[in-house]
């Protein structure tokens, strides 16, 4: 079996190499979910300039004398320790160590940089702007800089883009870290397992693009197991990796206050405001309860939340339904946590196969998330013959049309309706349905009913010659995964 590879972020990497290359301070602020590989990225990018030294820190998040401590340890590991760089006792000594480093070409890099926004810590933000003002000063000789990581959005934007910030304005760079795409995904999968389309839906689902996810199960021997296999291995037996991901996700970032509206818009996808108000306030028994904070800060400090319109709704409409982002979170809330939670008193393989079971219900869900980002890539990369404009998104709020993806070219005047289905049995059996609400689309929505070609779409994720040939004589293209992942790499 060859060995686990870097997979992705060529971007990243250019960026990051150019900013290395400047010969001047710099100050970049990286951000991303967690698991999603901001360290490993850096790790990747200095290696590729030896001369480098590194300073590294995973910032605790405790107080002063915790994060203190964890610094000590670090300029021991990383050979600091016996060189002129004292032992910082303060964090105002702390930001002129960070100083003292870049001013002498080190990169250092600060992880978990968003604890810096707790009470308790705030202060070192005024002793660090003072020290990055000098070194952007004009004239200031520094061929290092910082890097600061952070997974919680919201409190890095508090700490770095506030203006009443005491490092407003300072960041020189920025660098967010998304998903693996789907190309970088096929390149993974195809090196360490077999890049089937049924395979690459069921790991999407599951893990979406985060590469630690993958590279767990790689490291486990896993990946290309039977999905049964791969489920026992990393959530269900006593030592599996995975088992305790989400949960501690939920500790250390959300502190468990946000389990009862997460869980509900999970197993009730595309649920109303009021709707999560009133089960979170039957769940604690409290009419105070106030949920309407806690779906904001899901949605803007976690980002784990997303909040939909009706489609051509204007944004600012009062109809908004919600719905999860991150796939394992989805996975996990919706399939997987209530049978790895009763492992210990009922037989194991009848809660796999029920976790199974309600992953493949997921998949179907997944598979419409997945196409769309899928021609978003293809368009991107200039492949294949639709190059889209513009996705409409949101949710149907009439009863008798939903269209899984509308892709739209406005150049060459192309509109794509598109139906997914988790199976291609399922796709032939709903050709005159779709039919019907292709039709309602384009009388409610008249703008593309002339000037536009209208192409209908059934998308499954393989489909075999006969499928094919029924869609096209019923007036329909036909596209599989292995279609749409076909030119990405």
């Amino acid at each position: 079996m060859s060995e686990w590879g870097f997979y992705g972020r060529h971007e990243e990497l250019s960026r990051l190499a150019e900013i290395f290359a400047r010969g001047r301070f710099f100050f970049v602020k990286v951000t991303g979910r967690r698991r999603i590989g901001k360290t490993t990225l850096i790790h990747r990018a200095l290696a590729n300039v030896a001369a480098r030294r590194v300073f590294y820190v995973q910032i605790p998040d405790s107080g002063p004398g915790g994060v203190l401590s964890a610094c000590h340890d670090a300029m021991e590991a990383f050979g600091f320790a016996a060189e002129r760089y004292s032992r910082p006792t303060t964090l105002a000594a702390l930001a002129q160590s960070v100083a003292a480093l870049a001013r002498d070409g080190v990169v250092v890099v600060l992880d978990e940089f968003q604890y810096f926004n707790r009470q308790a810590l705030r202060e070192f933000n005024s002793h660090l702007q003072r020290e990055v003002d000098l070194l952007l000063a004009p004239g200031a000789v520094c061929h290092g800089g910082l890097l600061v990581l952070g997974s919680m959005h919201t409190e890095i934007e508090a700490l770095l883009d506030n203006k009443d910030a005491p490092l407003f304005h300072r960041v020189t760079d920025e660098i967010e870290i998304r998903h693996l795409d789907g190309g970088s995904l096929l390149e993974l999968l195809r090196a360490h397992s077999h890049g089937a389309p049924e395979e690459m839906l069921f790991l999407w689902t599951l893990f979406e693009g985060v590469p630690k996810f993958y590279r767990d199960c790689f490291e486990q021997g896993v990946l290309a197991a039977p999905r049964q296999q791969l489920l026992r291995r990393m959530f269900f037996e006593s030592s599996a990796p995975l088992r305790q991901e989400a949960d501690n996700w939920f500790l250390k970032e959300l502190r468990g206050r946000y389990d009862v509206v997460l869980k509900y818009i999970a197993r009730h996808p595309g649920a109303s405001h009021a709707d999560i108000v009133a089960h979170a306030r039957a769940a604690s028994g409290d009419e105070t309860e106030q949920v309407a904070g806690y779906i904001r800060a899901l949605s803007e400090r976690f980002r784990l939340v997303s909040k939909r319109q009706p489609v051509f709704a204007k944004p600012q409409a009062r109809r908004a339904r919600y719905y999860l982002t991150d796939n394992f979170l989805t996975a996990w809330l919706s399939a997987l946590a209530t049978q790895v939670s009763a492992s210990a008193f009922s037989p194991l393989d009848k809660l796999i196969a029920t976790a199974d079971e309600r992953l493949y219900e997921l998949e179907g869900k997944a598979l419409e998330k997945l196409c769309g980002q899928l021609y978003e890539e293809r368009s991107r990369k200039g492949v294949g013959d639709f190059a889209l404009t513009q996705r409409i998104e949101g949710y149907w709020d009439s009863a008798d049309t939903e269209i899984d993806l509308v892709a739209i070219n406005d150049e060459t005047k192309q509109l794509r309706l598109c139906s997914c289905k988790r199976s291609e049995t399922k796709l032939i059996a709903d050709v005159s349905k779709f039919h019907g609400h292709c039709q309602r689309f384009l009388t409610q929505f008249s703008q593309f009913s002339s000037g536009y070609s209208v192409e209908r779409v059934g998308i499954a994720p393989t489909c075999s010659a006969a499928t094919r040939q029924s869609l096209a004589a019923a007036g329909m293209l036909c596209q599989d995964l292995t279609d749409l992942m076909q030119g990405l790499l």
